[in-house]
């Protein structure tokens, strides 16, 4: 099947009625890190903002952020990133009314009528994905070429040999463009290339070794002695893994911290804000995302992705995103808290990530 991305369509102000509308009211941000009163505040959509006579659209948009005047482009700010005095755009109406347009039909109007009753209407494990791999080699072909693939992935990923093999073929074969991930999946991938175990258990036959449990605090400490990951993996002389390929290839990696940590590794961002900001970098550029066994980095990653980007050469198109899990609970909670263009596929991420790479070919 060859892969279709949809045409954006953008509004028509004059068929909406509003050639005329009322420009974008702005307030100043009382004080650094406050919003003036009946702020607006951004969804996943894209959101046009009258001003000067035109509309413009928020480029970078983030859902829960402010949409912050400067000049002649909205800027798509977190509230914690705000100064006093910024020109903030407020206004609770979504119609245009106040300057104000929140489009979500741009990539088509809706789907057709279904049935009133119908069986299997939503994603579970019992639901076909067939199509969905398929859909999905042809847009990783795609948007290797043509886009940003960013991956998030939990760190049961990294228990199982094949699954590392898997990934590490992706990334070899530029199927991944950035990787967001937290202490313990590079732990454990580092554990694995160092001694074979993921915490303590071997990675293929997943037999526990003697003393294991100080496995996963072994390779941290000696991550540490040599000052980073780099370092650990050429002194140590590693040559297998995730965090290997990435180093390799050149793949930038974003580890986040969390409260539980062990260590952590070197490159952990332990400031939660410093990796929120490190995380936004790469999802302002993704075209892809496909999130893997990591219900609080998905939903992270989720509520700063929107559903559409803006390229280079102005062109709007979808941005896709993915949340693999084995749990019905984690995929459909994204969708709970307000990522609703994200599709679920509920499977084992192990089994996966390899289906995928036999299906591209890299295997």
């Amino acid at each position: 099947m060859a892969l279709q991305i949809p045409k954006y369509t953008a509004p028509d102000f004059a068929a909406l009625g509003l050639a005329s509308a009322p420009e974008a009211r702005v307030a100043r941000a009382p004080r650094d890190g406050v919003a003036p009163e009946n702020y607006h505040a951004m969804s996943i959509y894209p959101e046009y903002f009258r001003v000067g006579g035109r509309w413009l659209l928020a480029e970078e948009s983030r859902m829960d952020c402010v949409a912050v005047l400067e000049g002649n482009r909205i800027d798509v700010r977190e509230p914690r990133r705000l100064r006093a005095g910024d020109a903030v755009i407020v206004g609770r109406t979504e119609d245009g009314s106040e300057g104000i347009l929140v489009w979500p039909n741009g990539f088509g109007a809706g789907k057709a009528e279904k049935d009133v009753f119908a069986f299997r209407q939503g994603r579970s494990r019992e639901t076909a994905f067939s199509r969905d791999y398929d859909e999905l080699y042809e847009l990783l072909r795609h948007d290797r070429e043509h886009g940003s693939i960013v991956w998030v992935l939990g760190p049961a990923f990294a228990f199982d040999s094949d699954a590392r093999r898997a990934f590490s073929k992706l990334v070899e074969n530029g199927y991944v463009s950035a990787l967001l991930a937290g202490n313990a999946l590079a732990t454990h991938d580092l554990e694995a290339a160092y001694l074979r175990t993921a915490l303590g258990q071997n990675i293929y036959t997943q037999e526990s070794a003697p003393l294991g449990h100080y496995n996963h605090l072994d390779t941290i400490n000696r991550v540490k002695y040599h000052g980073s990951i780099p370092a650990f993996l050429e002194r140590e002389h590693i040559d297998n893994g995730i965090l290997y390929q990435c180093v390799r290839c050149g793949v930038p990696f974003v580890l986040a911290g969390s409260i539980r940590d062990d260590g952590p590794l070197p490159e952990v961002y332990g400031n939660v804000y410093e990796a929120q900001d490190a995380m936004r970098a790469h999802v302002r550029k993704a075209t892809t995302v496909i999130c893997m066994a990591t219900m609080l980095h998905t939903i992270a990653t989720g509520n700063m992705t929107p559903s559409f980007r803006v390229l280079p050469d102005g062109t709007v198109r979808p941005v896709y995103f993915y949340c693999v899990d084995i749990s019905e609970f984690a995929v459909n909670k994204l969708s709970d808290r307000g990522s609703l263009s994200a599709r679920g596929i509920v499977t084992n991420v192990q089994d996966f990530v390899v289906t995928l790479a036999k299906g591209l070919g890299i295997w």
